[in-house]
């Protein structure tokens, strides 16, 4: 009753303490996957000699197109391709710059690697346009309309025409291949010549630096021309523009005076214009506050003790009478101490003093008449100096109303000025940057000269041929296991049907089953004891004391099975019965040799004498009764009541009865012979019978309320099954031995 070999059933161990619902996941994968990969292992088993034969014919294919390929011989040169230019002017390009890490940059110079002009460039430069050699070494199709005995043929194709045919094939030959993590790219080129390949390589990364090269001198041209036009357009506005300013400053009568220029280099601009009133002003101003200072001292003199002026102190004639007068009265108070006022020579002294007094008062007033006069002319000088500066506030009031137009037309002047001069200084840059030639991408390994081809490569080929012969294999033996709806696995008797496997009975290939049969050392005999083995299990009491055995369709071993059953029943000890109810197409009676004349049909018409209708085989031990003549109408002689006592009567006689029932498919005997038995088996041809059909077939059995006890699958090759089910070891008779028999 086992559905799978118990070598191969996957047994599920109780999970370690522990262990988490991870580890279950995993073990269930493991469990799932296990059946699948052995399903494409017997896949490849069974369909081995067609997945050998396709692998054989992929590389015999493989072998005979690389024999018959035209070597091919690949020139490569490494070419650097900096992010940056080595600006050694200091002088900025057209181009922006951009960050190193900008992979736009080295993507747009490898499209610009793979460029159809870049072809077009070196298919011109190296003169491969009007060369036949170079079309027919590549198999063109237009070699032969364009050229004839070597030479072009007049009015067959246009230069662009070919031009654009030698472009295809040079960039269908060229390869470029990034260097990971580098600013190198390598270059390369393939052809039947070796030489030609070191030559196109060369040329094509020369003239992709020479291409450029061109590019930038093309992209200052644009700059330099542009830059001209609008040059020519600022020189014009700020002439008119100067021409303004400098009439209405001549109109308004406005003189400015130039500002102080920037220092070179300093990056800080350089002081306006001024007006002139405004200098004047600002030296007023000051000249202004220092009459106003003066006027001030001027009057703090006069105010001032005349002795505590400067003026006095400083004077030597007062210093020199006060020097006098202190020695006088110095002598005059020895004097009078001596002597008495009236004293003739106190007398003279004090006279002398008296006369000095007068001196000093003199020199004193003297000295204030200067300090008044001073005075006076300080505060005329401020009062002259402050009318002025009145003056020239008043002007510049006047001079700041007329200088707003002027203002006006100055920024328009300075604005042009400054487009000009920068535009200028950018002409100037670009016209410098644009004649260096400093190139940001060089050469650095050339290409040599190849010295094996680099096409064909046999090993790969055939390895390739091999890994695609495989696959294709494969995938055709797969699609021709889903195409082959054939059953071939016991395990689909329970998968798709629902029915428990009684047992598998292998192929005789070409033995005559009947023969085998009487052998019970054979395997067929060891099968179908199996078969009783498990029928034994089938009840409570045993076998089934009525059983039916059917099949989808003729030809399926069902009366082999039946007969087989009989005989396995009948030797031990048993009174068996093998009925042939197959009444359309009798087979049973020539198993035994018999006469068909009398069986089945005649009992169910009416024949009561069971004794007539049953034969007995002492050499086999079983009762065999024939189905009889064949009736009009099998269908309606099985649903009559006869059958019943049939049944009735015989199972009084035998213990048991085995009714060889004809195919479900197309027929009404065998599930009304079903539904009167005890149970049925059905049997299934393994590696023929349909799926659909064999379903379709239990499908009315059941229908009938047939009790289907199991299946039989016969003619079964283990090779052909999709787990590789056996039969594990039977004993070799007279060997003492085990012996394999898959």
């Amino acid at each position: 009753m086992n559905d799978l070999n118990p070598m191969m059933r996957p047994v599920a161990m109780p999970a370690p303490p522990g262990v988490g619902n991870g580890e279950e996941a995993a073990r269930e994968r493991g469990i799932a996957i296990y059946p699948l990969l052995s399903h494409y292992l017997a896949v490849i088993r069974r369909r081995k000699w067609l997945i050998f034969g396709i692998i054989v014919a992929a590389l015999s294919f493989s072998l005979v197109l690389t024999l018959m390929m035209t070597p091919l011989y690949t020139a490569s040169s490494t070419v650097e391709i900096e992010r940056e230019e080595m600006n050694i002017t200091r002088v900025r390009g057209v181009e922006p710059e951009a960050s190193p890490v900008d992979m736009e940059f080295y993507q747009t110079q490898y499209g610009l690697l793979r460029a159809r002009s870049l072809a077009e460039r070196v298919a011109v430069e190296q003169h491969l346009v009007d060369d036949p050699r170079f079309f027919e070494i590549y198999g063109s199709k237009e070699s032969a309309q364009w050229f004839e005995n070597g030479r072009l043929r007049p009015g067959a194709s246009t230069q662009q025409e070919r031009l654009s045919a030698v472009a295809r094939i040079l960039l269908a030959n060229v390869a470029v291949s990034p260097v990971r993590l580098s600013r190198l790219v390598e270059v390369s080129f393939t052809s039947p010549d070796p030489a030609f390949s070191v030559r196109l390589v060369d040329a094509w990364t020369r003239d992709f630096i020479q291409m450029t090269l061109e590019r930038r001198y093309q992209a200052t041209s644009y700059a330099r021309t542009f830059l001209e036009q609008r040059l020519q357009q600022l020189r014009t506005r700020l002439d008119e523009s100067e021409r303004v300013l400098v009439g209405y400053a001549a109109r308004e009568n406005i003189i400015n005076l130039p500002g102080t220029p920037a220092e070179p280099g300093s990056g800080a601009p350089g002081a306006p214009e001024r007006p002139l009133i405004i200098d004047e002003l600002v030296a007023l101003n000051h000249e202004l506050a220092s009459a106003t200072a003066d006027r001030i001292r001027a009057e703090s003199r006069i105010r001032s003790p005349i002795g505590a002026v400067p003026e006095a102190l400083q004077n030597e004639a007062i210093t020199g009478l006060r020097q006098r007068r202190a020695e006088l009265s110095a002598e005059y108070s020895r004097l009078t101490q001596q002597f008495d006022t009236g004293y003739p020579v106190a007398m003279a002294l004090h006279q002398q003093i008296a006369e000095l007094d007068r001196s000093i008062a003199r020199e004193e007033s003297r000295v204030r008449t200067s300090l008044q006069a001073a005075y006076q002319s300080s505060v005329e000088r401020e009062q002259g100096v402050n009318e002025r500066v009145e003056n020239l506030k008043a002007g510049l009031l006047d001079l700041r109303r007329r200088s707003i137009q002027y203002n006006i037309f100055q920024r328009d002047a300075d604005t042009n000025r400054q487009l000009y001069d920068a535009l200028l200084q950018r002409y100037k840059e670009i016209g410098v940057a644009g004649g260096v030639g400093v190139n940001n991408i060089s050469v650095v390994d050339p290409a040599r000269l190849p010295t094996r081809p680099s096409s064909p490569r046999p090993l790969l080929n055939l390895l390739l041929a091999l890994l695609a012969g495989s696959m294709a294999g494969f995938g055709v033996a797969l699609a021709l296991e889903q195409i082959d709806d054939a059953i071939s696995d016991p395990s689909e008797l329970e998968s798709k049907f629902g029915l428990a496997l009684l047992g598998t009975i292998p192929n005789a290939k070409g033995e005559d089953p009947y023969t085998a049969l009487e052998d019970r050392k054979s395997i067929i005999s060891e099968a179908y004891m199996a078969v009783q083995t498990s029928l034994s299990f089938a009840t409570d009491h045993g076998a089934p004391k009525s059983l039916a055995i059917t099949s989808t369709r003729p030809a399926e071993g069902k009366s082999t099975t039946a007969f087989a059953i009989v005989r396995s029943l009948a030797r031990t000890g048993r009174k068996v019965l093998l009925i042939d109810g197959d009444m359309r197409a009798p087979s049973v009676h020539r198993v035994g040799n018999l006469s068909n004349e009398k069986g089945l049909s005649n009992f169910l018409a009416g024949h009561d004498n069971l004794d007539e209708l049953i034969h007995f085989e002492a050499e086999r031990g079983v009762a065999i009764m024939p189905a009889g003549p064949q009736p009009p109408s099998a269908a309606e002689l099985l649903s009559s009541d006869r059958l019943d006592l049939l049944f009735q009567r015989l199972l009084g006689q035998f213990d048991h009865i085995v009714i060889d029932s004809p195919p479900v498919m197309g027929l009404a005997d065998a599930p009304l012979l079903a539904s009167k038995t005890e149970g049925t088996i059905f049997v299934i041809e393994s590696h023929n019978t349909k799926v659909g059909q064999a379903r379709l077939a239990v499908n009315r059995l059941r229908a009938a309320q047939a009790h289907i006890l199991g299946a039989i699958l016969t003619k079964f090759e283990s090779k052909r099954a999709s787990y590789g089910y056996g039969y594990g070891y039977d004993y070799g008779y007279g060997y003492g031995e085990t012996k394999k028999t898959t």
